[in-house]
Formats: structure tokens, sequence, C-alpha cells
């Protein structure tokens, strides 16, 4: 049985004054992209965390320096975006990297308030450890998927980042 004490605001809408039934958590529950989306995301981290430990790296710590793996050391601005957090979880992610010697930073030459963020030659050899653990999780993952590519693109298309081949910077 479902308690609802329904009024109407000024424009006729129905105001739900005591809060959704249980029908709806079960909808939100069993339909919510963004509740599955965070389960799977939890999931994975934590399968990624679990293969990383023996390297010394979360999985978040080793998309930050796969992001810093380029030719030229990028901005933090093109970092932060392509990770799609605020500068200020950027800065408070770089800080054990710094202090494990993995990443530095410096001032970008061409605008001196711009901050460069470049992998060390550790930060170099700890990704090198990873990547071959990263490797084969990643491949045990995709395996168990029906449609790894499609899962892929489309979570690309959620998160408004465009091609998943562009790096930014």
């Amino acid at each position: 049985m479902t308690r609802h004490v329904s009024t109407t605001r000024r424009s006729g809408a129905p105001v739900e004054s005591a809060g959704p039934g249980f029908e709806t958590t079960l909808l939100v529950r069993d339909t919510c992209l963004c509740l599955h989306a965070q389960r799977a995301a939890r999931a994975l981290a934590r399968r990624f965390d679990l293969a990383l430990k023996p390297v010394g790296l979360t999985s978040g710590q080793f998309s930050l320096l796969m992001s810093l793996n380029r030719p030229e050391p990028p901005r933090m601005g093109d970092v932060a975006a392509l990770l799609a957090m605020d500068r200020t979880t950027l800065t408070a992610n770089l800080k054990p990297l710094e202090r494990h010697g993995l990443v530095g930073t410096s001032a970008d030459p061409a605008d001196r308030r711009a901050r460069l963020l470049r992998l060390t030659p550790a930060g170099r050899a700890v990704l090198g450890r990873a990547v071959p653990v990263w490797r084969h999780v990643h491949a045990q993952i995709e395996a168990g998927l029906s449609a790894p590519d499609h899962l892929r693109a489309e979570l690309v298309l959620l998160s408004g980042s465009g091609d998943p081949q562009e790096m930014p910077g």
C-alpha cells in the first residue's frame, strides 16, 4: 500500500509531501543509469586497485600517471579535463605521486601562471611495471562482456568526452 499525501502547487503540479513510495525506490534501483554507472565504476576500480596494489598504485593513480605519459608535458587544466575532475581534486591526487617522486610540476614557459605536469623517470618505471598488470585485468574484463567496444562508445558518449582517441594538450 502506497502512502502518499498529494497536494497541488499553484501550477497544478502534484507534490508528494510524504515522499516517494517504495515503488519509486525500486524503479530507481532497477533503471537509474547514474546508479548503475556508479556501481560499475566502483566494482571496476576495486578490481584494478587489487591488481595494481603490488605495483604500489591505485587505479586512479594509474589513470593519472597514464594521462601524463605524453611526448610533451601537459598543462594541469588539460589533465583535469581528460580525467573529468576539477583542478582542486587533481592537485590533491597529485600530491602523493609528487611525494613519491613519480610526478614533477613546473611553470609553463609560455604562461607562467599555468603548471605543466611530467612523469619522472621513477614514474615511467612504475608505469612500465603497471601496464602489463592493467593489460591482463583489462583483457579479463573485456572477455566477460558481450560488446566491449559498444559499451566503451556509449560510456564516451555519456561522458561527453568526444573521441576516445583524442587526448587534450
